[in-house]
């Protein structure tokens, strides 16, 4: 290792190169550049461009894929299952549920993705919420029972063990949160108009405020949607959920109600598509 060399990593090997000091004294240890180094840079900005361009062609290709599946042979993973698709995404309307998917498993994967945010909201607590979001995402022939289970679900006993008032609304000076965030998707069963896709997700639950006996924590979850074609677009016929899989807990130092609070007010969520 010479004193020259810059700090980089190495195309994901974890290998690093640390710059120190080139005197005692110096403690800027490296403002000063050589001619490789800057040689080096130059490269690695051709072809960060070089990638941009050959990514924005692959996004803005034509929709010749749209019969595309998720699995390959023997019913295992394709290689690129988890890839970003290049699929134009689906249009939405701020504030509102995405709707309006292809009608391949790409388009059922992002469906699967946007219901789940929107099921494991915090407006599923609210009734008058939980109806329109459950009127957007259920299938009609489904609705009816969908509603009752969750009526019967949505209680005020239950809405007490996470620290709501009866009603489902937040006592003053608190925050309540409950968010949903897809981390990956996978088509477990496809045919032409039915589709059923695993969507595992991390979840966040709890109330946000000073003496909170119900602090905002984190899960890890697996929901196994089943989603028909009605009317142009998918709609969940059926839905389950399993724990995990989940990831060996990190040493981050949780925060205090008034950073959980202000998070949770200022970023806002995202429209997945693959």
């Amino acid at each position: 290792m010479s004193p020259g060399d810059d700090h980089e990593g190495y195309g994901g090997t974890g290998q690093t190169r640390t710059r120190y000091p080139e005197r005692p004294g110096d403690v800027y240890g490296g403002a000063r550049r050589s001619p490789r180094s800057s040689s080096r840079s130059l490269i690695t900005v051709v072809g960060v461009i070089v990638l941009l361009i050959a990514a924005i062609a692959f996004a803005n290709r034509g929709d010749d894929d749209t019969g595309s599946s998720a699995t390959g042979t023997a019913g295992q993973p394709k290689s690129s299952s988890t890839a970003p698709s290049g699929t134009k995404p689906v249009q939405s309307v701020s504030g509102a549920i995405p709707t309006g998917y292809a009608h391949d498993a790409q388009g059922a994967q992002s469906a699967a993705a946007n219901y789940a945010v929107a099921l494991g909201s915090a407006d599923m607590f609210n009734k008058a919420k939980r109806d329109a979001t459950l009127q957007t995402v259920i299938a009609p022939a489904h609705l009816d029972g969908f509603r009752s289970t969750l009526d019967r679900a949505y209680t005020a006993a239950f809405n007490k063990t996470v620290g709501l008032n009866d009603d489902g609304s937040t006592p003053a000076g608190y925050t309540f949160v409950s968010r949903t965030s897809p981390i990956g998707t996978k088509v477990t069963a496809s045919a032409q108009d039915s589709v059923t896709v695993e969507v595992w997700c991390s979840g966040l639950l709890g109330m946000a405020g000073e003496n909170s006996t119900n602090p905002v924590t984190n899960s890890w979850f697996t929901i196994t949607m089943q989603l028909q074609w009605v009317s142009g677009d998918w709609k969940v016929a059926a839905q389950s959920q399993k724990e995990g899989p989940s990831p060996v807990p990190g040493d981050d130092q949780a925060s205090s109600a008034d950073e959980m609070a202000k998070a949770v007010d200022e970023y806002g969520g995202f429209t997945y598509a693959r």
